[in-house]
């Protein structure tokens, strides 16, 4: 018998409705919810992030959002120690947990339960290994590790792993996981997943996105830091700097950005075959309360 505590995960894609679904399955199990959103951990990036609003949570508990500043280090390993912290919190007051979000090493690290090195980071070593593209950074983990299995497009974990090498920790990444898990998936097939971005962005962009990086520039916010967050902040940076003179060019190409990073993230979910996908088009509520009953009734 599995005896490890329950823990709901709500995964999927931009766009998808994954947020507002998390809040109706907490209010009704009277749940509290770990978000597992790369970006939604730093504060002032809100519109950009997606971040869930107070009046949207409808008063359900949130948990990882708004925990550092613009331009911290913050890694997987920081977001794993947090999110077991806030999960074990959540049980131990007797309620249910549930983690939501879209950044599946996020999720998977959780989920999972992957074992990590507590080693610190190098800054400096960074700084350096910063100056080479990714490929060139995949290439040299391969001479020093030739059966490595990493993502050779995954730039931050290649970079980890040559930092872990460097300082000479010989650990080796495994799992052990801390919860029995549901997961849920949430997306759309792929033409009503592309309006549904598409009226997201045109909705966020009217309600002060270029204003919101504009203020983090003006407050100090690197540059660099906003490039390296991608899509929304990456995209609309450039079109303040003048990289992208027209403002509908910006739109153009961040819209498709974030079509092909939502398809990235269900070739990642994809992968994962414990995973009971929703069907958004018939009640998603539903189909996730049936399975949540028999996951907890188990």
């Amino acid at each position: 018998m599995n005896t490890l505590p329950r823990l709901i995960v709500i995964a999927g894609t931009n766009a998808s409705g994954k947020s507002g679904l998390g809040v109706t399955l907490a209010q009704r199990y009277g749940g509290e919810i770990v978000s597992a959103d790369s970006r939604q951990v730093f504060r002032g990036l809100d519109l950009g992030s997606g971040k869930i609003t107070p009046e949207e949570t409808r008063g359900v508990p949130h948990h990882l959002i708004d925990v550092c500043e613009p331009g911290d280090f913050f890694s997987m390993h920081d977001f794993q120690r947090l999110a077991y912290a806030a999960i074990d919190g959540i049980l131990a007051r007797g309620r249910l947990p549930f983690m939501v979000g879209g950044t599946g090493l996020y999720v998977a690290s959780v989920t999972d339960g992957y074992v990590m090195s507590d080693s610190a980071p190098d800054l400096e070593y960074r700084a350096y290994l910063e100056t080479f593209e990714t490929p060139k950074l995949y290439e040299m983990l391969v001479a020093a590790v030739p059966d490595v299995q990493v993502e050779p497009k995954n730039r931050n974990r290649v970079m980890r792993l040559l930092e872990k090498l460097h300082a000479g920790d010989d650990h080796i990444p495994h799992s052990q996981p801390r919860y029995d898990c549901l997961k849920l998936g949430v997306t759309w097939d792929r033409e009503t997943l592309k309006a549904r971005i598409d009226e997201r962005l045109e909705r966020r962009l009217n309600q002060g996105m270029i204003e919101e990086v504009q203020g983090l520039m003006d407050a100090g916010v690197s540059l660099e830091f906003l490039m390296k967050l991608g899509l929304e902040y990456r995209f609309i940076a450039q079109y303040l700097t003048g990289e992208i003179p027209r403002r509908e060019d910006m739109v153009e190409q961040l819209g498709n950005a974030i079509k092909k990073f939502a398809k990235r993230q269900m070739t990642w979910f994809r992968r994962d075959p414990d995973i009971l996908w929703l069907d958004m088009t018939a009640d998603p509520v539903a189909q996730a309360v049936e399975a949540i009953d028999r996951f907890i009734e188990a």
